[in-house]
């Protein structure tokens, strides 16, 4: 059973920028559109993400599912990884995403509008497997088993793929394909990753 607690303690401070922490544009500061639910992924979480991963990423490729801000994206591509296709829907956060791709030159970054839902029903078959993909819907919405499900089930994942989840940390998901790496919590804020299991 998924609980989702939507109290206003979850929402992350509202912030102009993300800075880009390691690699090719370590120091860089994005834009961060004012979108309603939009939570970029603080300085801290991502930094210890990254750090699990730190020899993941180069040539990888990642699929960033309710993109947002494009913080863990930007940062991945900042790494080493070779493609990250950003998915987002909001036409605010969109033009902020390729605004922000274009201060960076990240032609890595592959930007889509489209609802994350759809795009992967879409989308099944048409492009090879990911390396790994992060997830950080809007805590409200209260399908992320199902965007769990499709991952596995449309092949969007390579064996042993990775999967970094973000989420209110009383949100209980039955993670059954896939296996636990890492575990962590900042505030009311869970975040960790799994691999698919083989």
């Amino acid at each position: 059973m998924v609980t989702i607690n939507t109290a206003s303690s979850l929402a992350k401070k509202k912030q102009g920028a993300v800075r880009i922490i390691a690699g090719q544009w370590r120091g860089r500061k994005l834009s961060v559109a004012d979108v309603p639910d939009l939570r970029p992924t603080s300085d801290r979480i991502r930094e210890t993400l990254f750090n699990w991963l730190q020899f993941e990423w180069e040539g990888a490729r990642w699929l960033d599912l309710f993109s947002g801000s494009g913080a863990l994206a930007f940062e991945a591509l900042s790494r080493g990884a070779a493609q990250v296709v950003m998915i987002e829907k909001n036409a605010t956060a969109l033009r902020q995403l390729h605004e922000n791709k274009k201060r960076l030159s990240a032609t890595g970054a592959h930007i889509v509008s489209a609802d994350s839902f759809a795009w992967l029903v879409e989308n099944q078959g048409n492009m090879p497997p990911f390396d790994g993909v992060f997830l950080d819907p809007p805590f409200r919405d209260e399908r992320i088993e199902l965007i769990l499900s499709q991952l596995v089930d449309l092949g969007y994942l390579k064996s042993k793929a990775w999967l970094y989840i973000e989420q209110p940390k009383d949100r209980v998901l039955s993670l059954a394909q896939f296996e636990p790496y890492r575990q962590q919590t900042s505030g009311a804020v869970a975040y960790g990753l799994w691999q698919v299991r083989e």
